[in-house]
């Protein structure tokens, strides 16, 4: 039995997150671009508190945790298993 997974990506801003989910459809031969959400953090309103997150599912556990990693640290972010 495999076990299922999402990665998300967690980065600074919209530009970052963009980007990151553009390099992820393109590195991985995805059929779809992830589509980056914002995440506000919790009590703040201001878009300036705000962090972006990027969600790749991984149902076979195919993709490389430390790849990924990478990836998001190239863009001021870190990794988060699910």
């Amino acid at each position: 039995m495999t076990d299922a997974r999402r990665h998300i990506l967690v980065l600074p801003d919209r530009d970052a997150a963009e980007e990151a989910a553009e390099e992820l459809a393109e590195s991985l031969g995805l059929p779809e671009e992830p589509r980056p959400v914002r995440d506000a953090l919790a009590g703040e309103d201001d878009a300036e508190d705000a962090q972006w997150l990027v969600v790749l599912e991984d149902p076979r556990s195919r993709h490389d945790r430390e790849a990924l990693r990478g990836l998001a640290e190239r863009y001021e972010g870190w990794l988060e298993n699910d």
